[in-house]
């Protein structure tokens, strides 16, 4: 698959039509755009919350899954097992210990959350999970992230209207796919029952599919920062299951 280099990252500009429709029916009508202009909760950039030994909220049982090597961490609290309702939040690892960079309203799966995800079941899987590769309709923004820009992202015609915009820019979510390939890519390592296609991306008001989705400006914002060198991962899942 052929590539080039823009903005400083690696664009994909392979032939990913082909697949495309495929893999977003794996995503669902999860996520939409959303306007506000800010990098945090309401619309801002968290304010420095200070240095923390490890990530809040995360039990020994996920924490001991995060890699050694990992610098970066984007933390997903579900309200609850059965809620679509959640907070992601950004941090970074420094010298003096791990540091809350931004926040943002969330939305997850419709049905909640599952540490068992199968297709179709409309809940986000818990769990670590690595975060290699981004893409969308739109161009990239900057991202640090391999980027594929394809207009094979774009929601089909028969999906609600407020989520047109849901893919307008991803990244996928290392679940059942083979890192290092473009969120569009098809391939599910443990079987098509397993679910697939699970990406963070642009929210539209309301639960996904098992995706997770922030505002368009949180999304901008994590392309920006997430960087392969530090070795990025999601944390995510209910509160019950995060600090088991």
């Amino acid at each position: 698959m052929g590539a080039m280099r823009t903005a400083g990252c690696m664009v994909r500009t392979a032939a990913v039509a082909a697949v495309g429709l495929t893999l977003l029916a794996g995503c669902g009508t999860s996520g939409g755009s959303a306007n506000d202009e800010g990098k945090g909760r309401g619309g801002r950039t968290a304010e420095a919350a200070g240095h923390t030994r490890t990530v809040p909220g995360v039990g020994a049982k996920l924490r001991a899954r995060i890699p050694g090597n990992s610098r970066q961490v984007v933390a997903v609290h579900g309200k609850g097992v059965d809620s679509p309702d959640a907070t992601l939040e950004l941090y970074t690892k420094t010298a003096e210990g791990w540091e809350r960079t931004a926040t943002w309203p969330a939305h997850n799966g419709r049905k909640g959350w599952t540490t068992d995800h199968h297709e179709d079941d409309l809940r986000s899987p818990v769990g670590v999970f690595g975060l290699s590769d981004a893409g969308g309709v739109l161009p990239d923004p900057g991202a640090k992230l391999p980027y594929t820009h394809s207009s094979a992202f774009t929601p089909p015609p028969y999906w609600e209207k407020k989520t047109r915009h849901d893919f307008d820019h991803v990244i996928a979510i290392d679940y059942n796919r083979v890192k290092g390939t473009t969120p569009l890519d098809p391939t599910r390592p443990q079987g098509r029952e397993k679910g697939g296609g699970i990406w963070l991306h642009l929210d539209h008001g309301s639960g996904t599919s098992g995706c997770v989705s922030i505002s368009k400006a949180g999304m901008v914002a994590l392309l920006r920062t997430l960087d392969p060198r530090s070795h990025p991962v999601i944390v995510m899942g209910d509160t019950a299951h995060l600090t088991a």
